[in-house]
């Protein structure tokens, strides 16, 4: 039996330029692949932590690292690096991660799953909309920002997405109009959850306080569960 890494920062090539992330792999040494996309703090210490809990469920997780190694500490920092990403840019490095994934021994489903929080909530749903079925099941976290795609035409995928009704950056009606224009120009199957909770409830180390344990809990339940059913 091939020996494998369980936790580790890896290489991929992404439209022929070298592209970089973390990788967790269950004890198993298999599962399905998911794609973890980070808030705009950059892959930070919660991210991987967050792949390695997919892990620790029997997911293939990959983070890819869309500022290539910066860590935003501060708010106005943070807004700063996420308006230097480009949308194209944060586009090709994640299509590379789906063919990393996608071709990685250790992944046993033909599809992969996204989930993101913040900026990577939007980059899921950009990212759904333009791989069509390759992503089966697409979890975004209060996606919001520039990545939101204008259509979702394309988007294949299940949707699951996990909003706060508290959230001062992506107010509730806007959250509700996204649902319902997935819904509306995707034709897939679309499930919006809303919590009495603020912006980036679920990172427990979010700098700002906005952490809520028990929707944390909840929220982080139902996709797994969402996950394990639609990623084969």
């Amino acid at each position: 039996m091939a020996q494998h890494t369980p936790h580790q920062n890896v290489t991929f090539d992404s439209a022929g330029q070298p592209a970089h992330g973390y990788l967790a792999v269950p004890d198993s040494g298999s599962g399905p692949g998911i794609i973890v996309i980070q808030e705009w703090w950059g892959l930070t210490d919660h991210i991987r932590n967050v792949a390695d809990r997919l892990a620790a469920e029997g997911f293939v997780a990959l983070a890819p690292d869309l500022y290539g190694g910066s860590i935003a500490h501060d708010g106005a920092e943070a807004a700063d690096m996420m308006s230097q990403l480009p949308e194209t840019e944060g586009a090709r490095l994640l299509a590379g991660a789906v063919d990393y994934l996608l071709a990685h021994e250790a992944v046993t489903s033909s599809s992969v799953g996204a989930t993101g929080f913040c900026m990577g909530g939007g980059f899921v749903l950009a990212l759904a909309a333009q791989q069509g079925e390759r992503i089966s099941a697409a979890v975004p976290f209060y996606g919001v920002g520039p990545a939101v795609p204008d259509s979702f035409e394309g988007v294949r995928a299940a949707v699951q997405g996990h909003y706060g009704e508290q959230d001062a950056a992506y107010p509730v009606e806007a959250a509700r109009a996204q649902e319902e224009q997935i819904r509306r120009e995707s034709g897939a199957e679309v499930q919006f959850f809303y919590y009495d909770a603020p912006h980036a409830f679920h990172n427990d180390e979010n700098p700002q306080g906005n952490y809520r344990p028990d929707d944390a809990a909840l929220a982080w339940n139902r996709a797994v569960s969402f996950l394990r059913e639609k990623v084969r």
